[in-house]
């Protein structure tokens, strides 16, 4: 059975394995206690758990040493970013009324703390990191110089949306496919205002394939609450390719059989400019 301790202890530990540092100032806004009440439990951990948080007067934070190990994580950096998001509650908030339920998990992509710490630190203050990465395109390592503005969830997988100074352009980039440590630089001016394909809004058109039987179309049209006939769903430029294939809807084939294709996009014109070759 879950208790206080262990509830503080979780967000304790996912901030020192994730972000690879720890304060009371930010454990008492999280917890919402006062600031000498988060350094006394910070101390209790501690004593439960000796060598495994170091202080660091310089940076007045703890951060984990080579003796810490997690015991509440999964250690899969979704647990780190639902949370970091608030796409999700922490686990011991569930309703007591809840309904029994079950939600398909992916399969856990690979991404290490030492990867994470440098995304998330020059993430929060601007600055400019260069990395590894590979891609199906180019599978050796790829070094490159990014500046990341948000982390995004595509309904499958997490990425990082960044500006890239070898394409000069504003890219996506999967956490799994970062290797090594990347090392933090100076700050930039470049910001998440310069990046068009986020800051573009479109609004997607759907209606259920005119193939379809009137009773099939209208099974459709009540599925997702469709306004006469029409499904209009708005979201950034550079994420449409992302929401169609969450849909399953294809931009450019249309399928066999319309019980496959169920939806079809009515304006194929003003989102052409944004979908992947």
């Amino acid at each position: 059975m879950s208790t206080p301790e262990h509830h503080r202890h979780w967000l304790l530990e996912l901030l020192a394995y994730w972000e690879g540092k720890v304060t009371p100032r930010q454990l008492a806004e999280h917890w919402q206690v006062s600031r000498q009440h988060a350094s006394s439990l910070l101390q209790d951990y501690l004593k439960a758990h000796p060598n495994s948080l170091d202080y660091q007067p310089s940076n007045k934070d703890y951060q984990p040493t080579e003796h810490f190990q997690p015991r509440l994580l999964t250690q899969d950096v979704t647990e780190y970013l639902e949370w970091a998001t608030r796409q999700t509650l922490p686990p011991w908030k569930e309703s007591p009324s809840q309904l029994p339920h079950e939600i398909l998990q992916h399969p856990p992509r690979r991404v290490t703390p030492q990867i994470m710490r440098p995304l998330v630190q020059a993430l929060r203050e601007n600055r400019r990191l260069d990395v590894d990465y590979i891609s199906l395109t180019h599978p050796d390592n790829q070094g490159r110089i990014i500046i990341p503005h948000h982390f995004v969830n595509n309904g499958q997988r997490w990425h990082l949306r960044a500006w890239c100074e070898k394409s000069q352009e504003f890219r996506d980039f999967v956490l799994s496919r970062f290797r090594g440590e990347p090392e933090l630089m100076d700050t930039t001016p470049v910001t998440p205002d310069q990046d068009e394909g986020w800051n573009t809004l479109l609004t997607l058109i759907l209606e259920p394939d005119p193939r379809l039987t009137p009773r099939q179309k209208r099974v459709l049209e009540e599925d997702y609450a469709m306004q006469n006939g029409q499904l209009h769903i708005t979201t950034r430029a550079c994420l449409i390719n992302y929401l169609l294939k969450s849909l399953q809807v294809h931009p450019r084939i249309l399928e066999g059989e319309p019980e496959a294709q169920q939806l079809v996009i009515i304006n194929k014109d003003d989102i052409k400019p944004w979908l992947f070759g």
